[in-house]
């Protein structure tokens, strides 16, 4: 946006300029103008609406991705527009020196949506992994006593808890560890799904342990209802805080609004689909106050429970709630699988509601997903083989059929 403003408003100058340039153009712009951390942009958007979007060389796309599981109702969505428009028009931020009636309505609609016991709070920030910061530094009240310390945290083998230097520890990936050594050093990696391993790893040393109920960037692994009982059961009976990360799942992802339900952990985390394009990251804690809880002077954001963000927050739950959302997650994710696994080169299909992956035969997924793209198609490889696909909840089978139909000749084009 330009510097130069006048009393009637601000002048759009670059604005209007970049709107018009080709993408080679603003590629190169966006080369020499941001730190490189994500690589080459595959596209340059511009527009959106429902589940497509388009780029600067007016080319369409199925999203199929939904901003990596976060554009829960699409694009440009008119309740959720109009709900942030509203509040911005009346109040935009106020600190946390004080709180707004769009914070105290978000969480309390958390507690009663997550069945959340009495006594149970929220905390909210503006992403997944800050949300997962907050439950690692909770976790450090579970320390024990001087005579008896609980100094490990226990987190999954693939785990994936975001990218600063707490979440960073929880991380599984050694290629994103190692680069920023020295971490902290007290997490242990298990085997995920593994209940003897847990049972052997959790004892009075263990201060929490972390899960992800699918764990989304290891390819979409589910993770059992049997084994996320037994977590409940393991860790209580050790003293261990249980920390579910629903950052990907939860929302209403996986056609309930936690993949975890009915378990109901000391700590749950959440992002992304939440604010629906807004950011905002939110950590409940489970049950009556207690020693490890966060305290006044514990924590803080400045921008985290701000009333924008609550207020698309708002929206976003009470679209999934009067538009029946969760049962058409359930129904167009089950049709989804069954489509996937008759497509030939795809080698295994599996996922919960709308966050679902298939492996292919032999073909390089990466290839795919550059191949899909030149079809219109966004996907997301998550390794040499595997394909995950979160498309927004309000994706229809007529939608997606444009892309099993297209999907066979995509492959045997590789």
């Amino acid at each position: 946006m330009s510097e130069h403003a006048t009393d009637a408003g601000i002048d759009t100058t670059q604005l209007t300029e970049l709107a018009h340039a080709s993408s080679a153009v603003l590629g190169q712009r966006y080369a020499s103008s941001l730190l490189g951390v994500f690589g080459t942009p595959q596209r340059v958007l511009v527009r959106g609406a429902g589940c497509h979007v388009w780029d600067a060389d007016g080319n369409q796309y199925l999203d199929l991705l939904g901003g990596i599981a976060v554009n829960t109702l699409g694009h440009g969505h008119p309740l959720l527009t109009s709900v942030i428009t509203s509040q911005l028009a009346t109040l935009g931020h106020v600190s946390n020196f004080f709180t707004s009636p769009t914070q105290i309505a978000l969480a309390e609609k958390l507690l009663e949506i997550s069945n959340a016991p009495a006594g149970s709070k929220v905390f909210f920030a503006n992403s997944g992994t800050e949300a997962n910061e907050a439950a690692l530094k909770l976790t450090r009240r579970n320390a024990g006593t001087p005579q008896a310390p609980r100094t490990k945290v226990i987190a999954l083998e693939h785990a994936f808890h975001g990218r600063t230097l707490g979440a960073l520890s929880l991380t599984y990936k050694e290629k994103y560890r190692a680069p920023f050594a020295p971490l902290p050093d007290n997490v242990v990696w298990i085997p995920a799904g593994d209940e003897a391993a847990l049972r052997a790893a959790v004892d009075e040393t263990v201060s929490a342990v972390f899960i992800e109920p699918i764990q989304g960037e290891a390819g979409v692994r589910l993770l059992s209802q049997d084994y996320l009982r037994a977590a409940r059961e393991i860790t209580r009976d050790a003293g261990a805080l249980l920390v579910f990360d629903e950052v990907q799942t939860g929302m209403g992802r996986t056609g309930s609004f936690f993949a975890s339900a009915p378990v109901i952990p000391d700590v749950m985390t959440l992002a992304k689909g939440l604010g629906g394009g807004f950011p905002i990251g939110a950590m409940i804690v489970f049950g009556e106050e207690n020693t490890t809880w966060l305290t006044p002077g514990d924590h803080g954001t400045t921008f985290g429970g701000n009333p924008v963000a609550c207020a698309a927050g708002l929206a976003v739950i009470h679209v999934i709630e009067n538009q029946q959302l969760l049962t058409h997650v359930q129904d167009t994710g089950a049709w989804l699988r069954e489509q996937l696994a008759g497509v030939p080169g795809v080698a295994a299909v599996r996922g919960a509601g709308l966050l679902n992956a298939f492996e292919l035969d032999s073909a390089s997924a990466p290839a795919l997903v550059a191949a899909a793209l030149d079809a219109g198609f966004i996907i997301n490889a998550t390794d040499e083989r595997t394909i995950r696909l979160a498309p927004p909840l309000v994706i229809t089978t007529a939608q997606l059929e444009t892309f099993i139909a297209a999907l066979p000749q995509l492959i045997a084009g590789l």
